[in-house]
């Protein structure tokens, strides 16, 4: 499966394009130099094939890439990082909880 992640700034959220579908999407906003992860939706087609996981992973290393941080409070997102340590270090300080394990 090629997962295409387009950032689709005009509309505040990162695409997950397979072909010329939009798969999923996980909807931002920005504050400052942080960007919070709000929400993320698969089209029922595209559930339980890696579709979100692709679209989280490409979504956080396009951050890393521009420097900002991140606050995870889309559920999908704040289980994922908890799931991959190497992204702890991209959640801003107030959102660590969020990410802690339990």
């Amino acid at each position: 499966m090629d997962v295409e992640i387009v950032n689709a700034t005009g509309q505040h959220r990162f695409e997950a394009h397979l072909g010329d579908r939009v798969a999923a999407v996980v909807a931002y906003r920005d504050t400052g130099r942080v960007r919070e992860l709000i929400h993320t939706e698969v089209d029922a087609e595209f559930e339980g094939r890696g579709v979100a996981s692709a679209l989280a992973r490409g979504a956080l290393d396009e951050l890393r890439a521009e420097g900002l941080l991140v606050r995870p409070t889309c559920p999908y997102v704040t289980g994922w990082i908890k799931r991959h340590a190497e992204y702890l270090d991209m959640v801003e300080p107030q959102a660590k909880p969020l990410v802690a394990s339990s």
